[in-house]
């Protein structure tokens, strides 16, 4: 996949959160008060599994991946600000967090602001496909051990 490189990142950087965020609320329509796991379906396609990591009043960690016969992925981890609304990829199961892959290398502004760019355009091109294939979580609901057991 080609990835478009804008010239001023930044901007373009938190544009792309904002988008996520509004993917993220059309993928899961009651993304403020989800549960801990959920499952959306489509005949012929993986699974789609999202499990709630952590909750504060004004943030969710989420993780959201399709269920493959070889395993879970991509397995994005996203930082949902609902104030703010914005979603932020912050790893996925290729790539770790920025400061993990980052360390121990002359790591500037520029090389953040770049890592941090190729998650955010992945996750927003991956939801563009979850939203075109018609995944959508509705209000069914699972426990930790009926996610574990699937």
């Amino acid at each position: 996949m080609s990835i478009f490189q804008p010239a001023e990142k930044s901007f373009w950087l938190q544009k792309v959160c904002e988008s996520n965020y509004e993917k993220l609320a059309n993928l899961i329509p009651d993304l403020a008060r989800i549960d801990e796991t959920a499952i959306a379906q489509v005949n012929g396609k993986p699974s789609l599994h999202l499990r709630l990591l952590e909750r504060s009043p004004y943030t969710l960690t989420l993780e959201l991946t399709h269920d493959f016969v070889r395993g879970l992925e991509p397995a994005v981890k996203i930082r949902v600000s609902l104030d703010a609304k914005t979603a932020e990829a912050l790893s996925d199961h290729c790539r770790p967090v920025v400061l993990d892959a980052l360390r121990g290398s002359e790591s500037s502004a520029k090389s953040v602001l770049d890592y941090k760019w190729s998650l955010n355009y992945f996750l927003t091109r991956w939801l563009d496909h979850c939203l075109q294939s018609d995944y959508r979580f509705g209000t069914a609901r699972y426990s930790r051990e009926e996610f574990v057991a699937v």
